[in-house]
């Protein structure tokens, strides 16, 4: 693992930590992953850095193998979590694939904001985190992961985002690490 600084106009989205998908059997325990992930929320908000919730409310159409999980008819299924204690500037993002861009606002909203830079964390590291990683990573953005605020419903896919997939799209962290990047003295040129 290695974190450049980061950029001046860096983002932080969050993947799916809704009702529903934290009710999942994950590799990791889904309270560890939520308080790390409102820790990063807290330190982007203090800094009037963007901060971006993203739910699911659906699936992509089209066939394959394997069933799909199929959202819960419970009308909680997509709240976020409490925990993370979500506040009226943030940005809100209900998304129906695994990516978070597509067929959303968030490209959008992030460029007008002037962000050149994204932190990502979330359920499930293979899916909702990896995706959207890649969509950022093709659009340009430079891409931070905080590899202690996710986790899978499978350590194996875990561990092979975390391992193989990430560092090819961007730089892998621990929270301290991010969060020791946006104190004051790190961000100030030398």
């Amino acid at each position: 693992m290695s974190l450049s600084p980061l950029d001046p106009k860096t983002a932080l989205i969050v993947i799916d930590l809704q009702q529903g998908i934290a009710a999942l059997p994950t590799a990791h325990p889904v309270p560890a992953v939520v308080a790390q992930a409102a820790r990063l929320a807290k330190a982007f908000r203090s800094r009037g850095w963007p901060v971006v919730l993203v739910n699911v409310a659906g699936t992509a159409p089209g066939r394959c193998e394997q069933p799909r999980r199929a959202a819960s008819q419970d009308p909680n299924w997509s709240t976020l979590l409490p925990e993370l204690g979500a506040q009226a500037g943030d940005h809100l993002v209900t998304k129906r694939t695994w990516g978070a861009f597509t067929g959303t606002d968030l490209e959008d909203y992030l460029r007008r904001w002037g962000v050149t830079q994204v932190v990502l964390c979330g359920i499930a590291t293979s899916i909702g985190v990896e995706s959207t990683a890649r969509q950022a990573h093709e659009l340009g953005f430079n891409v931070a992961l905080a590899v202690d605020a996710m986790t899978d419903l499978s350590g194996e896919a875990h561990a092979n985002s975390v391992q193989r997939i990430f560092p090819r799209l961007g730089e892998t962290a621990t929270t301290h690490e991010l969060l020791e990047r946006l104190r004051p003295s790190a961000t100030r040129p030398a």
